[in-house]
């Protein structure tokens, strides 16, 4: 019998994954972290190679911000999955500041430094309320 349930679990769990996926796969960050969007049409555009640089040195300041960095690089169905929500070109490089709110916040089309990044957050209400705890 509790193989029976856990079996049922497990068909809910991967149905609903499924269906996750194919509808926006930013969705599962909403209230949980803001995410950096980042769009390239391939993997050897230069400003996503200095986007993925800048992010490396501020690690500690992405965390401390709940900041995730998602890429959507190339035309491959998942590419299509995040720049379809926010209107992304497939061909230009974009960098989209998503909030918690699962609202975009900052676009560019330029990779962001981190410090316009942690500032442009930091303004926010949600994050000032999360400095004063």
């Amino acid at each position: 019998m509790r193989t029976k349930a856990v079996g049922v679990a497990l068909a809910a769990l991967t149905m609903g994954g499924a269906a996750m996926a194919a509808g926006d796969p930013l969705e599962r960050y909403v209230w949980k972290a803001r995410v950096l969007v980042v769009s390239a049409p391939d993997a050897g555009d230069a400003r996503l190679a200095a986007q993925r640089q800048a992010l490396a040195s501020a690690r500690t300041g992405l965390s401390e911000r709940d900041l995730v960095t998602v890429e959507a690089v190339g035309g491959d169905a998942e590419a299509v999955a995040i720049r379809k929500p926010l209107g992304l070109p497939a061909d230009a490089f974009r960098a989209v500041l998503v909030g918690k709110d699962g609202g975009a916040k900052l676009t560019s089309p330029e990779p962001i430094p981190p410090q316009r990044l942690f500032s442009t957050i930091d303004a926010m209400p949600m994050r000032k309320d999360e400095m004063r705890r």
